[in-house]
């Protein structure tokens, strides 16, 4: 039975949505402070593009396709962090690398697997309002870890992203830190991407971050901050979408794009720093 909310998430399948976008609004920007910090943006989208070949994978194989988005995601978070910290290739480069091969397999196993059905394209833009019972429960449970590896580990990880030289001396286990940040993007990019889809998952990561960034005076200030914008622009966006008539998704994204727009003119303009400082 659906709760007693008002319009426009008096419907059972609204409120369903609200929550898996809640949840999205929470982890997403929790762990883009930690990746604009490190100064990989983009990392997302490079994830994002493995995740829709991993989809593809999925049907291909007959199951679930989350779980091959899954699989395929990890491995490769776990590949571009073994390359950039053998300095084989760079972090961009890197991306690049993971970011094509993705793409192009992604395209041919969904074109095994049957085409750009309707199946797969709630994974590639996001369809929160058909998100089912079972659908929740994964995107909670994998929200809910993420949520709590951040905390337990933020000290180590801000740490690590904002200087890895000082981070090794001080005796930090540097490399095992970068592979658990690569690993909860990759979990984050899938948990989300039923939500926004894959091609706008790095956008709910990076713009509450940097509308954040222009409020906040410290890193702690930043997450915060960034945790608020994502689940307004979750809760707003998805109102929007069901009053427009909008793709959710897109709507969402948009909206948390309207919130820096609105924050960088109160600022006067003024353009987020690249990094954050202070304490955790």
């Amino acid at each position: 039975m659906p709760w007693p909310l008002p319009y426009p998430f008096e419907l059972a399948f609204m409120q369903r949505a609200l929550v898996a976008a809640v949840i999205v609004g929470v982890f997403a920007p929790l762990i883009g402070t930690f990746v604009v910090q490190k100064r990989m943006a983009l990392i997302g989208d490079g994830i994002g593009h493995l995740a829709f070949a991993g989809v593809g994978a999925g049907l291909v194989a007959g199951v679930w396709p989350v779980w091959g988005a899954l699989a395929l995601a990890v491995a490769g978070a776990l590949g571009i962090e073994w390359l950039r910290a053998r300095r084989a290739a760079s972090g961009d480069l890197a991306l690049a690398l993971f970011f094509y091969a993705g793409i192009a397999a992604g395209v041919v196993l969904v074109g095994l697997g049957g085409g750009l059905g309707s199946n797969v394209l709630v994974y590639l833009f996001g369809q929160p309002l058909t998100v089912t019972g079972g659908e929740l429960l994964v995107i909670g449970g994998l929200g809910a870890g993420i949520v709590a590896a951040m905390l337990v580990l933020r000290r180590a990880l801000f740490a690590v992203v904002t200087d890895e030289e000082w981070a090794r001396v001080a005796g930090l286990p540097v490399g095992a830190l970068n592979a658990t940040l690569a690993v909860l993007i990759a979990v984050s990019v899938v948990a989300a991407m039923r939500v926004v889809g894959v091609l706008l998952v790095a956008a709910m990561m990076v713009l509450p971050v940097a509308s954040g960034q222009l409020l906040a005076r410290s890193f702690a200030g930043t997450m915060r901050w960034s945790v608020g914008f994502g689940v307004g622009a979750a809760v707003l966006g998805l109102a929007l979408s069901r009053m427009l008539d909008t793709a959710p998704g897109g709507t969402i994204v948009l909206v948390a794009a309207g919130y820096f727009a609105v924050v960088a003119a109160v600022r006067r303009g003024r353009l987020p720093r690249l990094g954050t400082g202070g304490e955790t």
